[in-house]
């Protein structure tokens, strides 16, 4: 048992430095290449890395045209969508501010189960939740609003995608169920060959170019924040479970932040992790259950 939640940690850390440090290599990407570019790039090689798991693993993309339209859906909802939105806010924001920003995700999540899925209202202690997020938001906001080195138009791109990604993982839970390593893979695959369709100047990019630096990091983005964190992602929710996942909740925004300054020297500012500490204490109330009281006979 001890081994076996060593491994599960072991496994979040990866998860969470996966997805903390993306936010950094796409700021990096970003000086040679389009956000569309970043985006249908990224896909690319982490459609390759999932094909290699799935057909390790035995198994075969379903043949039912059904399938393929909900991978479509899920593939442009909670990847091409997002991915863009994310890249091109960081055209005006520093990685570390997006990285905070998409704290409100889980949030986000709360308020769309409300009316899409059964059983899952909001009660006090998911509202007092939401409310602490928002009220990091608008810590966040504020200043941005009144002039610093991040944009109110990048703030606003970076959230769009933290509802893009609520509103997928609502999607998700309303579909059927297929294997995990056929569904990451049917995904990332529709969702490639959608923003391919979209950005076709993709293939239009001079190789020889591009530094290295960029080279290596939208391969790294690709493989590893792209294709191997989707691998990682479903092997913890099948080992552990979606409430021990749900840790990476707290930790990716402190990765993506404190990773953006010591790489790229991003200012660290007061507010910032006012706020942050108050969308993390949102997302600890709303997971809190509501005590019901007991009726005396």
């Amino acid at each position: 048992m001890q081994r076996d939640q060593i491994i599960n940690w072991v496994l979040l850390l990866s998860l969470v430095a996966l997805w903390g440090t993306s936010f950094l290599g796409i700021k990096v990407s970003l000086q040679s290449f389009t956000p569309d570019q970043v985006v249908v790039l990224r896909l690319a090689i982490g459609a390759i890395v999932l094909i290699a798991f799935m057909l390790a693993r035995g198994k075969r993309l379903p043949t039912k045209p059904i399938a393929w339209a909900h991978f479509m859906l899920l593939g442009l909802v909670g990847n091409v969508l997002p991915f863009w939105f994310i890249a091109q806010g960081q055209v005006f924001v520093t990685s570390g501010m997006a990285g905070l920003l998409m704290a409100i995700m889980p949030l986000m999540t709360l308020i769309l189960a409300h009316f899409f899925i059964t059983g899952e209202n909001l009660n006090r202690n998911k509202l007092l939740g939401f409310v602490f997020g928002i009220s990091g938001i608008v810590l966040i906001l504020g200043p941005t609003i009144l002039g610093s080195e991040n944009s109110l138009v990048g703030c606003l791109l970076v959230l769009s995608a933290a509802v893009l990604y609520a509103a997928n993982s609502i999607i998700a839970r309303r579909l059927p169920t297929y294997s995990s390593a056929v569904v990451s893979t049917g995904v990332v695959i529709c969702a490639a060959l959608i923003s391919l369709i979209i950005w076709p100047s993709v293939l239009g990019i001079d190789w020889h170019q591009v530094p290295n630096l960029a080279l290596f990091t939208i391969v790294w983005l690709g493989i590893f924040p792209t294709g191997v964190a989707a691998i990682i992602f479903f092997v913890l929710i099948r080992r552990a479970g979606p409430t021990f996942l749900s840790n990476i909740n707290y930790l990716i925004p402190l990765v993506a932040y404190f990773m953006g300054a010591l790489v790229l020297g991003e200012l660290v500012v007061w507010h910032d992790m006012i706020a942050l500490l108050a969308i993390l204490f949102g997302i600890a109330v709303s997971r809190r259950p509501v005590n019901k009281k007991v009726k005396a006979v």
